[in-house]
């Protein structure tokens, strides 16, 4: 299967939640790619400005949720309402995100080449550029088809319970997965976003819930089966960007 002969239709899936700093610089990475056929974004009952940012860019259509559910809920309300058969999922905070960072990330699955592609970003943790794979990626490019009778299980996960289930699909399909490299593209840390002591609580409850949904002494083996399954990893376009770029702190 390649670019021109795929007739596999594309939804890309974006969960946001108080980005309005950040959002409509995504939307115009993703909102009128040739590769993608339509665009949600799931307001997570955002208090900012997100929302009205969504609804006036064109080609995106927005779905706001009255309450905040979490990350997992999100995702699921955008995907249930999703008409393609391959699914692309970007966070929203995402800084330096381009039009050719997405066809970098579509690429592999839509020329066949993988069954599942994960981003590595600039600012990812060093142990996961040292095993080559953020295995918790919010950004991936996957089949719908592999969440057809799932959506109940999902919902029943914790607010950030969905990579590592995801991840236990790809295992279980014996999905091939590609690494595509963003060194142009960084999420800000939650320090960053909400203050120390509220980034340190939201990042204690992001891990609680990843071992909510996959027992602590498994997740290591999830990481050794995907590495297992990675069939290469290709640069992204900001590969000449980004070495001429500042350096900046990881964790």
């Amino acid at each position: 299967m390649s670019f021109e002969s795929s007739g596999d239709r594309v939804s890309c899936v974006i969960p946001v939640y108080n980005e309005s700093q950040r959002i409509g610089a995504v939307l115009g990475a993703v909102a009128g790619h040739p590769l993608v056929s339509e665009v949600i974004v799931v307001d997570d009952a955002s208090t900012d400005d997100t929302a009205s940012i969504v609804a006036a860019a064109k080609g995106v259509r927005l779905i706001r949720l009255e309450r905040n559910r979490g990350k997992t809920q999100a995702l699921c309300a955008g995907i249930e309402q999703s008409a393609g058969q391959i699914l692309l999922l970007v966070d929203g905070d995402l800084v330096g995100l381009t039009s050719a960072d997405i066809t970098a990330l579509l690429a592999p699955v839509l020329a066949g080449r993988a069954d599942m592609s994960i981003s590595l970003r600039r600012n990812t943790l060093r142990l996961w550029k040292l095993i080559g794979m953020d295995y918790i990626s919010g950004e991936r490019v996957f089949a719908k088809g592999w969440l057809e009778h799932r959506l109940e299980a999902l919902r029943a996960l914790p607010k950030f319970g969905f990579e590592v289930y995801l991840n236990g699909l790809c295992i279980e399909r014996r999905g091939r997965i590609a690494v595509v490299l963003w060194p142009g593209v960084r999420s800000p840390f939650k320090n960053a976003k909400y203050g120390l002591l509220r980034g340190v609580r939201a990042d204690v409850r992001m891990v609680l819930d990843i071992c909510r949904t996959v027992a602590p002494w498994r997740l290591g083996r999830q990481i050794l089966a995907m590495l297992r399954l990675r069939v290469g990893s290709s640069a992204g376009p900001g590969d000449r960007q980004a070495a001429s770029a500042p350096g900046e702190d990881q964790r």
